[in-house]
């Protein structure tokens, strides 16, 4: 365990050393709630949607955002780039297992969300009077969900490009069409039908809607956690299943 919690500070110590993916971790997400929630029309009550405002909804999106980014897009690119440099065959050869790494990403990953998360519901709640989660235990399950499928596609993502750039790509081509279907250009609530069902069997659609079932007070659909679980399943197992060390 003390060399696992080292892994977890060294991974930690590793992102404070990049500004720019701080800045889209961290930053990026509140700034979008912020930007969107400076249009008046986005703090307006919509018959189309309820009676929500706009900005309850991105809140939740921004959310899946920051999972995605993690999950999808970061994760990869840095377990890529540790079997290009040899870090996974080197640690092979000692006491450390190379999946202790992976695990310390993990963690650090989900710490690293979780603390995105909060700083963007509390700029939300203060800034623009968006409800925190109303069902605490269904906004746990829901994100927690969402984070294992996102990690689940980045770490098979890892597995099957075969460098850094390989990866990044991937991720990036899988980011775009992921957050579309979980509404970061159009809130997922304003889709026509078919393309609403479509998306609630997407991962990041499954998602969004579960987290904004558990924001408005409700237990998430078990349809919703039961495509993330899905999900989190089949691309965890052909992840293990297809994983190179080096």
């Amino acid at each position: 365990m003390r060399v696992f919690a080292k892994l977890t500070r060294t991974e930690f110590r590793l992102l404070l050393r990049e500004p720019m993916q701080l800045f889209w971790i961290f930053a990026f997400p509140s700034l979008l709630v912020i930007i969107l929630g400076g249009i008046p029309a986005f703090r307006e009550p919509s018959p189309d949607l309820g009676g929500l405002r706009v900005i309850d909804l991105y809140a939740a999106i921004a959310i899946i955002l920051t999972l995605a980014m993690l999950g999808v897009q970061s994760a990869p690119l840095v377990l890529t780039t540790y079997r290009e440099r040899g870090i996974l065959r080197r640690l092979a050869t000692t006491p450390v297992r190379p999946v202790a790494l992976l695990g310390a990403q993990l963690v650090m990953s989900l710490l690293t969300a979780i603390v995105s998360v909060a700083l963007l519901l509390i700029i939300a709640r203060l800034v623009f009077a968006v409800p925190l989660p109303r069902h605490g235990p269904g906004f746990a399950v829901a994100f927690l969900a969402t984070a294992g499928a996102a990690f689940a596609i980045g770490l098979f993502i890892a597995a099957v490009a075969p460098g850094g750039k390989a990866a990044n790509t991937i991720g990036t081509l899988s980011f775009f069409p992921l957050m579309f279907f979980a509404g970061l250009w159009t809130p997922r609530e304003v889709f026509p039908e078919v393309l609403r069902r479509i998306a609630d069997l997407t991962p990041l659609g499954a998602g969004e809607r579960a987290v904004q079932e558990a924001m408005a007070g409700q237990w998430p659909a078990w349809g919703s956690l039961t495509v993330l679980v899905a999900y989190m399943l089949v691309f965890g197992l052909a992840a293990a299943r297809l994983f190179r060390w080096e």
